[in-house]
C-alpha cells in the first residue's frame, strides 16, 4: 500500500448509479461506467445559457470558460500543456485527421512503423495514409507467447518518419517500453504517435517521460463522456497544417478542431478528471492529486488483477493470453475449452457478469495470437471493481 494512502472502493462506487443494476462490470476497456458528477456536469452545461465562444455576452464567456477549463484538466491528466490539447469526436477521428496532416510531409522512400499489438485505430489510419502517399509500412511483431513487444522488435531506420505505438494493449494489457521505443524513433529523426486510450484509465501518465510526440486518449474510457483528445507540444502543432475551413481560426490548437466543440462533453471530461483526482482525498494541485490517486488506483487494480489471474489459472480448461507475471494494465484475455468465446460471454452475462468477447478492434493482435477475428473473452478491472466482482466472475467461469 502507498504510504498513508487508502483506496476506498466502496466510497468510489457510491457515485456510480449504473452499479445499482447489480451487474459485475468487466466491460470497462470498451467504455467505463460514469459517476454521477459527470452526468450532472453534462446536463448543467447542456441546459445552461451558452453560445459560440466569445467575450461579449455571458453565454459566450461561459462557452469559452468550459473549453479553457477542459484543456487545462486534460493537460493535468497527461502532463501536457493546455495549449497543446486538441479535442475531437474520438481518438480514432483524431488519428485519421493527424495521419492525413502528417502524410502531407512524407516523400517517396519514407517509412512508417505500426505494431501488431495495437488497436486498429492506431494502425489503419497510418496504413491508408501511407498507401495514399506511396510510403512503405514496416510492422513490429510482438511475442505471441508473452504478449510483449521489446524495443528491438521495432524496425526503425533513417527512412522512418513515424512510429505508431500503443501505451497499453486494449486486448492483452501489455505495456511496451514506450520511452525506449520513442527514444529509438527520435534518434532516427522520427516522430512517435502513442495510443494512450487503454493506459490512461489505469496509471499516472506523463507524456514527456513517455517520449510521446502525440498522445491520444478517450475520456469515455476513464469515466467520462464519449469524446477524444490529443496532447502534443504546441510548437510541434504549429508546424502542421490540417485541412480546414477558410473562416476558421489558424491558431493552435483550434486549427485542428473542426466545427463547434461539444461544450457539454468538455464539461463532463473536466468532471471526470476531477473525479479521478479525488479518488484518494488529498491536497495540492490537480496534477499532484491525480498522481497520488492514479498511483493508488494502479496499486488497487493490480491487486485485483493478481486475484483474477490466479483464479483463472486454477480453473481447468481456461487458457490465458499474454504474460501474467509482467507489468500490465488490469486486463485479462482468456478462452475456455469446449466453449466458443461468444458462448462464454453469454454464460457470464446470464450470471450477472459483463465480460464481452471478440477482438475488440485489435484485429491484427488477435490474429497474431492465433485467435482470428473471433478473439476471446476480455475482462477488464475498473476503479469500481471489487473483490466480490472478481469472485463472481471466477465462479461463473468455473460453471461455464
Amino acid at each position: 500500500m502507498l504510504s498513508g494512502v487508502t483506496y476506498d472502493v466502496d466510497a468510489v462506487r457510491k457515485h456510480f448509479p449504473a452499479l445499482d443494476e447489480g451487474a459485475a462490470h468487466f466491460d470497462g476497456p470498451g467504455g467505463s461506467q460514469v459517476p454521477d458528477v459527470v452526468g450532472q456536469a453534462v446536463a448543467a452545461t447542456l441546459t445552461s445559457a451558452i453560445a459560440n465562444r466569445g467575450t461579449v455576452t455571458a453565454a459566450e464567456r461561459r462557452a469559452e470558460e468550459v473549453v479553457l477549463t477542459a484543456r487545462q484538466a486534460a493537460a493535468d491528466l497527461v502532463g501536457g500543456v493546455p495549449e497543446g490539447i486538441v479535442f475531437g469526436r474520438s481518438m480514432t477521428q483524431l488519428t485519421y485527421d493527424f495521419s492525413r496532416t502528417l502524410a502531407k510531409t512524407w516523400q517517396p522512400g519514407d517509412e512508417v512503423v505500426v505494431t501488431r499489438l495495437d488497436h486498429d485505430a492506431n494502425i489503419r489510419p497510418w496504413l491508408q495514409a501511407a498507401e495514399a502517399r506511396g510510403i512503405t509500412v514496416q510492422w513490429a511483431d510482438f511475442d505471441p507467447a508473452t504478449g510483449e513487444l521489446p524495443a528491438d522488435a521495432v524496425p526503425v531506420t533513417e527512412r522512418t518518419k513515424l512510429v505508431a505505438l500503443t501505451a497499453a494493449s486494449n486486448l492483452l494489457g501489455t505495456r511496451p517500453d514506450v520511452p525506449a521505443i520513442a527514444a529509438k524513433a527520435h534518434e532516427a529523426g522520427a516522430l512517435c504517435y502513442v495510443d494512450g486510450v487503454h493506459l490512461t484509465p489505469h496509471a499516472p501518465v506523463d507524456v514527456a517521460a513517455l517520449g510521446a510526440d502525440f498522445y491520444g486518449c478517450s475520456p469515455y474510457k476513464f469515466l467520462g463522456p464519449h469524446l477524444g483528445f490529443l496532447a502534443a507540444a504546441p510548437e510541434l502543432l504549429e508546424t502542421l497544417h490540417p485541412d480546414k475551413l477558410a473562416p476558421s481560426t489558424n491558431a493552435v490548437p483550434e486549427r485542428f478542431e473542426l466545427g463547434t466543440l461539444p461544450y457539454e462533453l468538455l464539461a463532463g471530461t473536466t468532471a471526470a478528471i476531477d473525479f479521478l483526482a479525488g479518488l484518494v482525498p488529498g491536497e495540492g494541485t490537480r496534477r499532484e492529486r491525480l498522481d497520488v490517486s492514479m498511483r493508488a488506483l494502479e496499486e488497487y487494480e493490480t491487486g485485483l488483477l493478481r486475484k483474477l489471474d490466479d483464479g483463472l489459472a486454477a480453473v481447468p480448461g481456461v487458457t490465458r493470453y499474454g504474460s501474467p507475471t509482467r507489468h500490465r494494465t488490469p486486463t485479462v484475455l482468456f478462452t475456455v475449452d469446449g466453449r466458443t468465446p461468444a458462448e462464454v460471454y453469454r454464460h457470464l452475462a446470464a450470471h450477472g457478469v459483463n465480460a464481452p468477447a471478440g477482438s475488440f478492434y485489435a484485429l491484427d493482435c488477435a490474429r497474431h495470437l492465433g485467435l482470428g477475428e473471433t478473439g476471446a473473452v476480455r475482462a477488464g478491472i475498473a476503479p469500481y471493481t471489487t473483490e466480490d466482482d472478481v469472485r463472481r466472475l471466477l465462479e461463473a467461469v468455473q460453471s461455464a
